[in-house]
């Protein structure tokens, strides 16, 4: 098992910048959406995999610091690596870095809560799924970046 954790590679598009031609703050949350969903392919094979198993998350919370702009055609690697795991929610990390210099650009971490899609109540994370989020994607590499 590699000691990389799962990364999601795309490129800034021009629409997603601001007046001050760096990326506006608010597409960080679409990337960290993106980012997530690359990472549940890896984990359940599709959404609807998790979905069957009568298993969904919800966003409950959403932290983001940047340190550095990106700007317009830049590369950008959302790393994603969990950092908690309760019994029916998570903490997952993604740490944006522009691709290949390695430059930090922002961070963010997202809390998620396991629940049963028909019944919209929390249910606790499945021992398989837990050990799963630990490893899923180490050393994977999905990038729409065309580089």
């Amino acid at each position: 098992m590699s000691d990389h954790p799962f990364e999601f590679r795309f490129r800034v598009r021009y629409a997603e910048c601001d007046a001050q031609q760096v990326v506006f703050n608010a597409r960080y949350a679409d990337y960290v959406d993106i980012a997530i969903n690359e990472y549940i392919r890896v984990l359940f094979g599709d959404y609807q995999q998790m979905l069957e198993r009568k298993l969904d998350i919800q966003v409950v919370s959403l932290t983001l610091n940047w340190s550095a702009p990106a700007h317009f055609d830049e590369v950008l690697c959302a790393r994603v690596e969990p950092k908690h795991l309760g019994n029916t929610s998570m903490v997952l990390n993604i740490a944006f870095v522009r691709h290949p210099d390695e430059k930090a650009i922002a961070e963010a971490d997202i809390t998620y809560v396991m629940v049963n899609p028909d019944t919209m109540t929390k249910t606790p994370i499945p021992d398989d799924v837990r050990e799963r989020i630990k490893t899923a994607g180490r050393g994977t590499v999905i990038s729409h970046a065309g580089e």
